[in-house]
């Protein structure tokens, strides 16, 4: 009986008039739902429909999610292969959505731990992109960069974006097989689909 009587027990005020005003918010009237009445679905279903097919909010908005972090992209590389990161962060950089990328040797903090500053850097980006060359597999700052990021990817909901070059399959790492890659052949086309991938 204690069920039953929990299922009838009378609604609080508050919730009775949040209702009231959500019904009264869908039943005004806007194009969006006054063309899907005049299609025959219900308002509550327009009112979903609208919400999905609105276009994505402006990554740039003051309002946005993206400022919670310093950074949208920490690059893990390889000091031998710093020319081509160069080259990545510049045209990450300047896209129109003027990617905030941390790049080791660039914006490091001098006189403080690497240890430190890479958990910072990997703490504080949206994305990580690794770039798995045969030196960064050779690079055990790389590794423990790499486990950093796994880490931290799940309680951040961020996203892991590895990018071979270079590297046989066979000796990409163990640790990021679950996860699809992007393989760099052409510069550019990589470089375009590395973009699209931290715009995801």
């Amino acid at each position: 009986g204690w069920f039953r009587r929990l299922l009838h027990k009378p609604k609080s005020r508050s919730v009775e008039s949040s209702l009231n005003a959500s019904r009264s918010a869908s039943s005004l009237p806007s194009s969006s739902s006054s063309s899907a009445e005049s299609s025959g679905s219900s308002p509550g279903t327009s009112l979903a429909r609208s919400v999905r097919s609105s276009p994505v909010s402006d990554i740039n908005a003051l309002g946005s999610a993206r400022w919670a972090k310093s950074y949208d992209v920490c690059i893990c590389h390889s000091e031998v292969d710093l020319e081509l990161v160069e080259e990545l962060v510049s045209y990450l950089e300047g896209q129109p959505e003027s990617f905030r990328c941390f790049l080791q040797l660039r914006d490091a903090a001098p006189g403080s731990a690497v240890v430190t500053e890479l958990c910072d850097a990997v703490q504080n980006s949206h994305c990580w992109v690794m770039l798995i060359t045969p030196g960064f597999l050779q690079d055990p700052w790389c590794k423990y960069q790499m486990h950093q990021a796994l880490a931290e990817a799940p309680m951040a909901n961020g996203r892991t974006i590895p990018v071979l070059k270079d590297v046989d399959r066979k000796d990409y790492p163990k640790e990021l097989r679950n996860l699809y890659y992007i393989y760099m052949a052409l510069k550019e086309n990589s470089f375009r689909q590395i973009r699209d991938t931290i715009m995801r």
